[in-house]
């Protein structure tokens, strides 16, 4: 996907009913030695920063639980879109564990440092509009009777995205992410390099063009 350049925006999705991702397997991690579980989590862990360094906007669809890794994977992605009944938690210290995949670092940024110790001490479960609430999710929406109602949602937040230049769209979410690790000052020296790559594109002239002749942009991502 990182080097397809026809893609535009990568949603994901579960196809079992009522279940986003459910985490790890604990029967599965219970066969495991030491070594084997410090080697899971940190391929688990490689796996989160390869989609959350995916080049174009990710969208997670949580028709369902996402619990423990789950969650992770989740916030891996640029945004996220839940059902109002799904349920989500970092869960894993009510398994003796803690989050291993992301979770401890993405979770605060996304919703805080106190919200986050919060939810990660006492591994609470919240539904959707609880997650909305918090700035969790992006969209929270009632469950339709297909059971992928935030699917759909997310297939509407993505054609939002499609039409509009490739190019400028990467390097809007580059410099965000980038910037977020750096204070504002060297934050506005990165989107400073971003801009100056997206002026010699041919989108940015014929965003120019469209604006002046008043007709839709027609991008190709050049």
């Amino acid at each position: 996907l990182r080097f397809d350049e026809q893609v535009r925006v990568v949603v994901f999705k579960s196809q079992v009913k009522g279940v986003f991702c459910a985490g790890a397997d604990l029967k599965e991690r219970a066969k495991m030695d030491d070594a084997e579980v410090g080697e899971f989590v940190r391929r688990l862990r490689n796996l989160m920063d390869e989609i959350a360094a995916l080049p174009v906007p990710t969208i997670a669809a949580i028709d369902g639980y996402a619990l423990g890794g789950g969650l992770e994977l989740a916030l891996a992605c640029d945004l996220r879109v839940a059902a109002s009944s799904a349920k989500m938690g970092l869960i894993e210290t009510t398994r003796g564990l803690l989050p291993g995949a992301g979770g401890t670092q993405r979770l605060p940024r996304c919703v805080g440092i106190g919200l986050a110790k919060e939810l990660i001490f006492t591994g609470r479960q919240v539904d959707g509009e609880q997650a909305a609430s918090m700035g969790l999710v992006n969209h929270s929406v009632p469950q339709n009777s297909e059971g992928d109602a935030a699917y759909q949602r997310a297939l509407t937040l993505a054609e939002e995205i499609l039409p509009q230049a490739p190019f400028a769209v990467k390097m809007g979410k580059l410099a965000i992410n980038k910037g977020m690790e750096v204070d504002i000052a060297s934050g506005m020296a990165i989107e400073g390099m971003c801009y100056a790559q997206n002026i010699p594109t041919r989108d940015r002239q014929e965003g120019m063009a469209a604006f002046r002749e008043k007709r839709p942009p027609r991008f190709t991502g050049k």
